[in-house]
């Protein structure tokens, strides 16, 4: 790897971890990185899933107090992250590596599509009549399909929990980013930690990736409410435009 390699792979690190924590589809930054590095988009999957492990701890870690008092209702809800989890990443063990090259581009352009979407997203969210929102059994199943999804490719993994919880939950929106960031650090740490024993990993690219997203985990738990939101949304739409056009080329 050459030394510049290793440069942009980090600045992609630290900012997937401010943008992961923040606003979740960080992934977005690093997969196109990686795979116009001259990595196979499987190896930049998975190298990416046990790279950013470290940065959605310490995205968690920084909601910390979002969280007070809620463990109870976290451990409900990782239990379908876990499981979904490990039905993602058998998906993408088993399936042929074709399979993963066809399906990637259209799972990159509806996180692309959800990023752009966000605002209008939020908006319906804060005018919803909160005693028409209910948690039960609706809510474990798509926590479960998303940790699917999440362990399968986590781009946007994020986003898709703050909508579900936001149409079923009566929680601020600050403290469903925080249940976000835990749910996608337990589908992270399950899906990496079965990636680093039996799938391909570039391990160079995940030790850059774990040090600079730690960092981007916990600037973005400080400091990420403070950038402009349109500004970290335009770029992670047009880095997902410019993966979709690489994949696809």
């Amino acid at each position: 790897m050459l030394w510049w390699e290793g440069a942009l792979i980090a600045v992609a690190g630290l900012w997937a971890g401010a943008i992961n924590t923040v606003v979740g589809s960080g992934t977005l930054v690093t997969f196109p990185v990686l795979v116009a590095l001259g990595h196979p988009p499987v190896t930049a999957t998975t190298s990416n899933a046990v790279g950013l492990i470290t940065g959605t701890i310490t995205g968690a870690y920084g909601y910390r107090h979002e969280l007070a008092g809620q463990a109870r209702r976290v451990a409900r809800y990782a239990v379908p992250s876990f499981f979904g989890a490990i039905g993602g990443t058998a998906l993408l063990l088993s399936l042929p590596r074709t399979a993963f090259e066809v399906i990637v581009p259209g799972l990159v352009a509806l996180s692309v599509v959800l990023v752009a979407l966000q605002p209008l997203a939020a908006k319906r969210l804060r005018t919803r009549d909160p005693a028409k929102r209910r948690s039960g059994p609706l809510l474990y199943f798509l926590i479960f399909l998303i940790g699917v999804y999440g362990g399968y490719f986590t781009a946007a993994q994020g986003i898709m929990l703050v909508g579900v919880m936001g149409l079923l939950l009566t929680d601020s929106l600050q403290r469903l980013n925080a249940f976000k960031n835990t749910l996608t650090a337990v589908v992270n740490i399950v899906a990496g930690a079965i990636y680093a024993f039996i799938a391909p990993i570039s391990w160079p690219v995940v030790g850059i990736l774990a040090a600079s997203s730690t960092l981007g985990g916990l600037l973005g738990a400080k400091v990420g409410r403070k950038l402009p939101p349109t500004v970290l949304r335009g770029t992670v739409v047009v880095i997902g435009v410019a993966a979709v056009v690489r994949l696809l080329v």
